[in-house]
């Protein structure tokens, strides 16, 4: 029999970001510390992770939804029960950051995302020409968008790893 009381904290964390930008390939280097060779994500990955918050484990829902055109049209679906979003932008692809941060905007404004901490990961970092973290949040003009809501951006390669962890501890924090 299991005691009552004894359930760990449980929370949902949304990744969302265009196709290609390196969600799942972020997810899986968390989750297995590996570099995994990635296919269009039809549909969504979700795995379970377990973090500590002020010396307490957390257990984390990681849902990974696809970031193709007729993919974001469900991103909506996912929003419910999320007590955090990760938005992940591939900063080496300038031509697609307007894109990207009309899709972020059009998600800060699900009225059950309100007030959710967002943590948005400039992936691809270790790809020449990525931009810096001072541009993507000039480019998605953040302070504005994320009024009323904590938020932080992350420098990131889901390739060699460099900024996942940070990245995922940073939103533990900011989980409410």
């Amino acid at each position: 029999m299991g005691q009552q009381g004894s359930k760990q904290p449980e929370a949902q964390v949304l990744i969302l970001g265009l196709d290609n930008a390196g969600k799942s390939t972020l997810l899986y280097k968390l989750k297995h510390n590996l570099s995994v060779s990635t296919v269009p994500t039809i549909g969504f990955n979700v795995e379970m992770l377990e973090a500590r918050k002020n010396r307490k484990s957390i257990h984390l829902t990681v849902w990974d939804v696809g970031g193709q055109r007729k993919m974001r049209e469900h991103w909506e679906s996912f929003h419910q029960d999320a007590a955090a979003v990760v938005f992940v932008v591939d900063s080496s692809r300038k031509e697609r950051l307007e894109e990207a941060r009309r899709e972020l905007e059009k998600t800060l404004r699900s009225e059950q995302l309100r007030g959710r901490p967002l943590v948005l990961i400039a992936n691809k970092q270790d790809v020449n020409g990525a931009l810096t973290v001072t541009e993507i949040k000039d480019t998605f003009n953040l302070k504005k968008i994320c009024s009323g809501r904590d938020w932080f951006v992350q420098p990131c390669s889901a390739s060699t790893g460099v900024g996942v962890e940070e990245a995922f501890r940073r939103v533990v924090q900011m989980l409410k």
